[in-house]
């Protein structure tokens, strides 16, 4: 018993350690890494005794297992493997040890409700974790052409077709707004570009309406300075969803990265023909922004093909367009001659 007691421990122990550095290096998340490293010292044995007997027990050239080659075991695809793989490790040695605390004469010095409880805990932390990095991988896909699909400027025109040929020109975000339509008809259109966007591993945003984000499973949510407040947003949205805010001076930025935006909006940079008498923010805003977050950065208002290298030069991360692929005849061309100029700055 001393042996599998010992085999089970050390697996807590490097998995926790492992899910513990991912939260504070990866995910740089005090709290989480803080309660990790709190269970790993509450689950390991301190009596100096028991340390001694599960060293003395320990056969590590004798373990038939040590070489056998299990399916899938070198595979770890990304950070979200690691933490699905080592989770499961350690839930699986808790049950372990928990079973054998509960068989009658093994008086290990564990007690089995504690080991239950420590079992619940991992599950709901793998969760926690899980959906961080989702967020910051969603975070990370804010770059290139961002496409804001208004649906007053689409003359009449498929919503969902037209966000199908400006990915098809190279589109990475698209963001559905619209001002007009009743929930109950907005909900349906929602929930169909999230579909084309998830099979070509685009981005949905859903601008102002959290209650249609929620409903189509949009990967995030776009607040204004007068919409719902931030920080309640960012409170009501999932762990894994991304949330962005509009801005037009430096303090706003700042203020938003604060209260849990994943990426800032800055504009308008020119002035905008989809929002006339807009807040100016300019090109010098922009560069301000970008040195003083750390989070991605996107500019919005009046870019064109003709200014959008400018744009990418000045800081920002993606360009967000509306008129400039919406007022074209062919979207997907003027969705690829953007994506040309993006590609094609000196950033």
């Amino acid at each position: 018993m001393l042996r599998i007691l010992d085999a089970n421990l050390n697996r807590i122990g490097e998995g926790l350690r492992l899910l513990e550095d991912i939260s504070r290096f990866i995910l740089n998340d005090p709290d989480l890494s803080e309660q990790l490293k709190s269970l790993r010292h509450e689950l390991l044995p301190r009596d100096r005794g028991l340390q001694e007997k599960l060293l003395s027990a320990r056969r590590a050239d004798e373990d038939v297992g040590a070489y056998l080659e299990v399916d899938g075991e070198g595979e770890r695809s990304d950070a979200a493997g690691l933490v699905s793989a080592n989770s499961r490790r350690v839930q699986q040695s808790l049950r372990v040890l928990e079973e054998i605390t509960k068989t009658p004469g093994q008086d290990l010095g564990f007690d089995w409700k504690k080991l239950k409880r420590a079992r619940f805990t991992i599950y709901e932390l793998e969760q926690r974790i899980l959906s961080k990095l989702s967020r910051q991988d969603k975070t990370k896909r804010i770059a290139g052409l961002y496409l804001i699909l208004d649906t007053e400027a689409l003359g009449g025109r498929s919503g969902v077709e037209i966000a199908r040929q400006a990915i098809q020109g190279g589109a990475r975000a698209i963001q559905l707004r619209d001002k007009i339509r009743s929930k109950r008809e907005l909900t349906p259109l929602a929930q169909e570009i999230k579909r084309v966007c998830a099979e070509c591993d685009v981005l949905f945003i859903v601008n102002d309406h959290l209650d249609i984000a929620l409903a189509s499973d949009a990967d995030g949510l776009h607040v204004g300075q007068d919409d719902l407040p931030l920080s309640i947003a960012r409170g009501l949205l999932p762990a894994d969803k991304i949330i962005g805010c509009s801005t037009a001076t430096l303090d706003e930025a700042v203020r938003a990265q604060e209260q849990g935006a994943d990426y800032i909006g800055v504009g308008a940079i020119f002035p905008s023909p989809s929002k006339p008498g807009t807040r100016l923010a300019g090109l010098e805003t922009l560069r301000q922004v970008k040195d003083k977050v750390s989070i991605p950065v996107v500019a919005i208002g009046g870019i064109n093909a003709d200014n959008v290298a400018g744009v990418v030069n000045a800081g920002a991360d993606a360009a967000v367009v509306v008129s400039a692929v919406l007022a074209a005849s062919d979207v997907r061309e003027a969705s690829k001659r953007l994506v040309t100029r993006i590609g094609g700055s000196d950033k």
